[in-house]
């Protein structure tokens, strides 16, 4: 069996997933993700390289193949933000329990996020970074919940757009279960 097999379905603490998208899928958003954000943010000369912000620990995957795509100079940071405990819906708090390190005044921020559900993370972390003193400040999503979100536009760059379904794998987790996942799995209602 191939380390990246993903099977049809599995199981999570008793609940069953089924896959939506495998791996195969996934590298093929990446790579159209990296294709835009290389194109968007093509270094003026002088210009100080754009800032990637992981949101740990989901986006981690999706963050470390995007950032191997890239065909410029980027820097890297990280943040730790989470509105779900160990639950299946958004608690509706949002905790930050690490802040970047990197000076933020007058650089571009590409916010990596693995899914962008309630975009209530991605919402506060706009103003975040633009308080910050952020050039700007984009969204790079591998999944998109619009029926979901309460955010007035939709992140910049989005891999899927999926229905209002809980999903685990590839860095998404269910009680911390799951993101070891190749492809990404849907919760079989």
């Amino acid at each position: 069996m191939s380390r990246f097999y993903s099977p049809e379905d599995i199981l999570l603490k008793g609940k069953r997933f089924v896959l939506s998208f495998s791996l195969s899928e996934i590298e093929n958003a990446v790579d159209r993700i990296a294709s835009r954000l290389d194109r968007d943010f093509e270094p003026e000369e002088g210009e100080a390289s754009p800032l990637l912000v992981c949101v740990l620990k989901g986006a981690t995957p999706f963050f470390s193949d995007l950032i191997r795509r890239l065909c410029q100079p980027v820097q890297l940071d990280f943040v730790r933000a989470s509105s779900y405990g160990g639950e299946m819906v958004s608690s509706g708090s949002l905790t930050f329990t690490a802040e970047p390190g990197t000076e933020i005044r007058g650089r571009n921020v590409i916010v990596v996020e693995d899914i962008i559900d309630t975009g209530r993370t991605a919402s506060a972390l706009r103003r975040y970074f633009h308080q910050k003193g952020a050039a700007s400040v984009t969204v790079a999503a591998l999944l998109y919940k619009p029926e979901a979100g309460d955010l007035s536009e939709k992140p910049d760059y989005v891999g899927f757009e999926i229905p209002d379904r809980f999903v685990v794998g590839y860095g998404l987790d269910y009680a911390e279960e799951g993101r070891n996942l190749a492809g990404i799995y849907v919760l079989d209602e």
